[in-house]
């Protein structure tokens, strides 16, 4: 027998976690340029899609089919029973977990945009949610060595967006800037996204669909005990998400004289990224402080990424995951009500939240640079110079503009060659008036006819 109530909670945490891909979709379309829109969304599609296909395949098993250190096991096309006696069915729980690990595989998309192979990207989509994503996250979640050494991560800010962000590091360091990026110089030059409304639109989104992200990773609301750690779980999801915000819109308002759209946006995601591993055993208080945290540390990676390390990444996919997310991880180690540092906890958390964070970067960096040098070697992972100048929607899809109705006319109008181009007079037809020309009027006796 199952729970009803249980079971309709981790459908619903599934449904508002597949809709993240629209919130990722509008947050990676808006922030890059116009001409590369359809390319964006069809990677968001299609790396749910396969990732769905090649997880029930094989990155199921891999993750839970077993209760070994470092790999679950085998079980191909899901035939073994996971549900949970008294709480929810087997299909729930696989649906559930197939969501989240589309969220690791998109993020890449956004850090490697407008100048990916599409292709490739789809190649590099399958491994990941086959191999990558299972594997880490069995150490995790699946009963793996990590978590039998106490290893807090309650909805993934390690196991989901940390290897997302640290294989976004990987592939758009081997990708290479974007063709205007870095000028002759070794100048950064910034690259604008075409719609901000659109990027605004996305993080509201994805705002709204953290609280199944997080809440829903309860898992269960059946006894008080469930039903007040599902409440605590939202609240301090929110709180962490809102001091991130405010934090990241006055830091950069010091800093640049002016609040920074783009990257107050981008503050929300941080201090959501942060607050995912530890909303389940920090208080109010210490998730203020997280999304605090969080709030300066995405601008300062940013700009570090961007600045120094000269790493083209159009959304700031690497410093929002990448970085917010090992950091959310370790300050669970601080603010951990029970065991956390600051509450008398010692070093014993805060020692295995950092072991872990360090050995999840270790596999997915090692595993990633194989993954996109071979990719690169074999379909080959970049476009063409014409491909990126001209927009992967016209040459890699076929679509002339993601908007139709608002391109310019030069762009769904053949232009008149010179062969075709007509004299002014037949161009503009004019008619003689009168034979009787008046030489004090200018054109007195002409009329033009045909405008």
């Amino acid at each position: 027998m199952y729970s009803s109530v249980d079971t309709i909670w981790v459908l619903l945490g599934a449904a508002l976690v597949f809709f993240m891909q629209a919130g990722f979709a509008m947050v990676e379309t808006g922030f890059t340029r116009a001409k590369n829109a359809g390319n964006i969304i069809m990677k968001n599609l299609m790396d749910f899609a396969c990732g769905s296909l090649i997880f029930w395949i094989l990155g199921f098993g891999l993750m839970f089919a077993g209760s070994g250190k470092f790999i679950g096991g085998f079980d191909f096309f899901i035939q073994g029973d996971y549900g949970v006696a008294g709480g929810y069915p087997s299909w729930a729980f696989v649906i559930f977990q197939t969501v989240f690990c589309a969220t690791a595989a998109t993020i890449v998309s956004g850090a490697m945009a407008e100048r990916t192979k599409f292709k490739s990207y789809l190649a590099y989509s399958i491994v990941i949610s086959a191999v990558i994503y299972p594997i880490s996250g069995h150490w995790i979640w699946g009963g793996g060595w990590l978590s039998q050494l106490g290893f807090i991560d309650f909805a993934g800010s390690t196991a989901v967006h940390m290897v997302g962000g640290v294989a976004a590091l990987v592939g758009a360091k081997i990708l290479g800037p974007r063709i205007g990026k870095i000028d002759k110089d070794g100048n950064v030059k910034a690259i604008p996204g075409h719609n901000i409304t659109l990027g605004a639109l996305g993080v509201f989104i994805l705002w709204f669909c953290w609280f199944g992200f997080n809440g829903c990773s309860t898992v269960s609301m059946t006894g008080d005990e469930s039903i007040v750690l599902a409440g605590s779980v939202f609240v301090t999801t929110n709180i962490a998400a809102a001091a991130a915000t405010v934090t990241t819109m006055i830091f950069t308002w010091v800093k640049y004289k002016k609040p920074d759209v783009s990257m107050t946006l981008n503050g929300s995601l941080a201090g959501l990224v942060a607050i995912t591993a530890g909303c389940a055993v920090v208080n109010p208080v210490g998730a203020c402080i997280i999304g605090i945290v969080a709030g300066i540390a995405v601008v300062v990676a940013i700009e570090f990424i961007d600045q120094k390390l000269k790493i083209d990444d159009p959304v700031g996919a690497i410093g929002v995951h990448g970085v917010c997310g090992a950091l959310g991880t370790i300050l669970t180690g601080v603010f951990a009500v029970d065991g956390g540092l600051v509450y008398g906890g010692g070093f014993t958390l805060f020692g295995v939240q950092c072991l872990g964070v360090v050995a999840v970067i270790t596999w997915v960096v090692v595993t990633t640079t194989v993954l996109f040098k071979v990719i690169d070697a074999t379909l080959g992972l970049r476009v063409t110079e014409e491909e990126e100048v001209v927009g992967l929607d016209k040459l890699e899809h076929g679509l002339s503009s993601a908007y139709a109705d608002f391109a310019k006319a030069s762009t769904v109008k053949k232009l008149k060659t010179a062969q075709e181009k007509v004299s002014v007079d037949r161009a503009v037809p004019v008619q003689l008036v009168s034979n009787n020309r008046d030489s004090s009027v200018a054109a007195a006796d002409i009329k033009l006819t045909n405008i």
